[in-house]
């Protein structure tokens, strides 16, 4: 990626802040403090200054209440400030420190707000050469909850600030935002675009484990007939039955996954992908006796089961078909039905 997805708090304030690091020990030191502080105030009431002159005084006192741990004092100065000076140029700077001050205070609600309004009312500063809106998105995906807003952030990093961010990492998590919603069409649509950067099948996401396959199976299964599915368990269960007893291998290639089908030993990583594997079965049907039992075996949750079967190879004549309810909102009609999704060869573990 282009730079590390998120700042944390302190690299931000450092971006233009310097805290010192004394504490008033003494009376003297506090009327001293305060004398300084009604001269620069008194400093600002002069028609003549500049702007970058009335920048660095305000924020040499902003940067000490913040030193003092004055939040509320802070607050209050900044935003009266920034009312009755709409037209200073650093306003937006302003708010960002009001909004992070909230942030120290653990309001992550009302800098939400501040974020916002800077974002919507205020052009785009530079401090050390890094953006403000930026520096507001990035900090509003972080601490948003409300899903439409985030996805709103997301298409803004990637419009405005492709150059800052890593536009793989941020097609991903935007496809999310769209699926926690229920928006299947731009998810999809997301998804794909996703998958067409050069580096979405190495890229490592810490939250997002092995989003790669996921996304890719994703599109594939929306792209897919998806015409081996059952509308139940015992439907499914019967139909592979019968084309066992019936030593029907064609029919058990119909039934089975054309997405993501896998075949794999008990005893393999479950961190580690299974792929996909494209086989019939009837290169192993011919000529072995192959028995089923009656009933299914439970699975690890109420959507899963398995159907136990033998004689396939001689090395390892027990095989467990893994069937498994369909979890694709973005068909209402495939949704909720079984599908045949793998074989574990060998005996369950």
């Amino acid at each position: 990626m282009k730079r590390k997805f998120g700042l944390r708090l302190a690299a931000l304030f450092s971006l233009a802040l310097v805290f010192g690091s004394c504490k008033n020990q003494d009376s003297a030191k506090l009327k001293m403090e305060s004398e300084t502080q009604r001269q620069l105030e008194k400093l600002l009431l002069q028609p003549t200054l500049s702007n970058e002159s009335r920048y660095a005084i305000i924020n040499r006192i902003a940067t000490k209440w913040l030193d003092d741990q004055k939040y509320d004092d802070l607050i209050l100065y900044l935003t009266d400030y920034v009312e009755r000076n709409p037209d200073d140029k650093y306003n937006a700077y302003w708010l960002l420190m009001t909004a992070y001050t909230y942030i120290q205070l653990r309001q992550e609600r009302i800098a939400e707000y501040y974020f916002e309004r800077i974002i919507r009312d205020y052009p785009d500063l530079k401090v050390k050469e890094q953006s403000i809106h930026f520096i507001c998105l990035e900090r509003l995906i972080q601490i948003s909850t409300n899903h439409e807003n985030r996805i709103k952030y997301f298409n803004t990093l990637i419009n405005r600030f492709p150059s800052n961010v890593s536009i793989t990492e941020m097609y991903v998590r935007l496809a999310r935002e769209y699926e926690q919603i229920g928006e299947w069409t731009r998810a999809l649509k997301t998804y794909n675009m996703f998958l067409e950067q050069p580096d979405a099948s190495s890229i490592q996401i810490t939250d997002m484990h092995d989003i790669y396959n996921y996304a890719r199976n994703l599109i594939d299964f929306n792209n897919s007939p998806k015409n081996w599915t059952f509308k139940s368990l015992d439907s499914l269960a019967k139909s592979v039955k019968t084309a066992i007893y019936r030593y029907q291998p064609r029919k058990l290639d119909e039934y089975r996954s054309k997405v993501n089908f896998f075949a794999v030993s008990w005893r393999q990583d479950d961190s580690v992908p299974t792929g996909s594997v494209d086989f019939s079965m009837r290169n192993f049907m011919h000529g072995n006796r192959i028995s089923v039992t009656d009933e299914l075996i439970p699975g690890p949750t109420i959507n899963e089961a398995y159907l136990k079967t033998k004689g396939w190879t001689i090395a390892v004549p027990t095989w467990y078909f893994y069937f498994r309810k369909v979890n694709f909102p973005a068909d209402p009609d495939i949704h909720g039905t079984w599908e045949w999704a793998g074989i574990y060869i060998g005996e369950m573990m």
